[in-house]
Parts: structure tokens; sequence; C-alpha cells
């Protein structure tokens, strides 16, 4: 990856589009280029797609809540890792070192969700206990990581040295 991939990563991280005429405006890279770097990025399995950003809210799954799961597995956590993704309303799945073993988050639209969430949890055979926090306000919440970071540290962590 060189410095105008990155470049193009972020500004489609920061407008929230892959339109390329808008990531021309931001960034003067020609929309010729723009194209062919986005079929190389797709190709490379860097963009994984094209889906749209949704409001959460707005759409009515308001209600966050971060789960830590403590389990007693034998073998590959995987099992009991695709058990939890499988779970309705789970949006995020981790598999964590330290007091838990896992780390999960849900988005779900009201508090009978959460006790269903809860009881599909507990029907886990692997699954000993939970501890369920509620989001009562999102500070922070982008599905864009790349927002996080400055154009300047992304291409110095992200650029390869041979590419300049």
């Amino acid at each position: 990856m060189d410095e105008r991939d990155v470049r193009l990563l972020k500004a489609i991280s920061d407008l929230g589009t892959g339109s390329p005429e808008r990531l021309h405006e931001e960034t003067d890279i020609p929309v010729s280029t723009i194209h062919y770097r986005l079929n190389s990025l797709r190709e490379e399995g860097i963009i994984e797609n094209d889906l749209y950003d949704l409001d959460l809210d707005a759409l009515g799954l308001g209600v966050t809540v971060v789960i830590e799961v403590y389990t007693s597995y034998s073998g590959s956590y995987r099992g009991v890792a695709a058990e939890l993704e499988e779970i309705e309303g789970v949006t995020q799945v981790f598999f964590t070192m330290g007091e838990y073993d896992f780390m999960v988050l849900a988005r779900l639209p009201d508090s009978d969700a959460v006790e269903r969430l809860i009881t599909d949890f507990e029907a886990i055979e692997e699954v000993d206990r939970t501890n369920s926090t509620f989001v009562t306000s999102r500070t922070k919440d982008t599905p864009r990581p790349l927002q996080a970071y400055s154009l300047d540290t992304l291409v110095d962590a992200l650029v390869d040295d041979e590419s300049e």
C-alpha cells in the first residue's frame, strides 16, 4: 500500500462515501486513478463492501449492551465464539485475555430484547455467567475506525517503505 491508497481510505472514512467524484474533490487524485486503486484495494481484501452506515437509534436499535462473558470450555475458543455470534442482536464478539473470556456488544430495540439476549447466553452450555452493562449514552461510536487517526499517522503506520 502506498500513500495514495492510505489517503483514499482515510477520505472514504471521513466522507462516508466511496464516490470517486467526492474522493477526487477531497484528495485531488484523478478519478480514473481512484477507480483503479479502489478495484485493487477490493482485490487485496482491504475494502470488503460498499455498505451504507446506519443510525441505529433512528432505526430503532438504540439499546446498546456490553456483555462480559465468563466460560468453561475445552479445546478452541472458536466454538463458543461461533455460538455467541449467532445470538440475535449480537454485533461484535471479542475473545479477550484477562478476567473474562469474551466481550460482546449487542444492539437491541428494547429491554425485552435484553432479557431474551441474556436467556440466549445462558442457554449456551459453556457460558458460566455474564456481566452486562447498559450503555446510557454513546459519546463516540463509529463504524469507520480510520476517523480516529490523522492522515500523517496512517501514512507512517501503513505505507510500505518500498512503495515510496
